[in-house]
């Protein structure tokens, strides 16, 4: 994947259009933000249920070794407490439909809700390679390795030496 690397992009809501077609804001930036395409102003309570909110937009990939990655915004979630309902979101080379954000209120209960309004922007979509393996089953693994099997959190600790 590289710099001429072209992703079709299909504007679902005129409004795009006003803020901004979505686009990377630094020559260094990961992500590109994706605004909330809401008719209205949505407040999103401390831990209810996620809500699909709409981007206003729909991609076509159209390379199988490439996937989309809808992540959180850092500075929403670290302030505010939206993040992501499904923690992130994977759009497929091959799908074409609307692009969703999953918006979760992580806050306390008891806290203000999080107010999204119409143009805010909610979350960033990231462009990523993806390798396609060839799975093979086997009875023990060809090699060992110094971990082995020690489950979560045993990297560079005592127990697991």
């Amino acid at each position: 994947m590289t710099d001429g690397f072209i992703v079709e992009v299909k504007v679902l809501d005129a409004r795009v259009l006003a803020w901004g077609v979505p686009k990377h804001h630094s020559a260094m930036a990961a992500g590109i933000d994706l605004y909330a395409c809401c008719d209205e102003q949505i407040a999103i309570a401390p831990q209810s249920p996620a809500l699909l909110i709409p981007s206003g937009i729909a991609i076509h990939i159209n390379d199988a070794n490439v996937t989309a990655i809808i992540a959180p915004r850092s500075g929403l979630g670290h302030r505010q407490g939206l993040v992501l309902g499904n923690t992130i979101g994977v759009v497929d080379a091959d799908y074409t439909g609307p692009v969703m954000v999953s918006a979760w209120n992580r806050s306390a209960p008891g806290t203000e809700p999080i107010v999204i309004a119409p143009g805010d922007r909610i979350a960033q979509l990231l462009f990523v390679p993806i390798l396609h393996p060839t799975l093979t089953v086997v009875h023990d693994f060809t090699a060992t390795t110094q971990r082995g099997a020690s489950g979560f959190g045993s990297t560079g600790s005592r127990a697991a030496s």
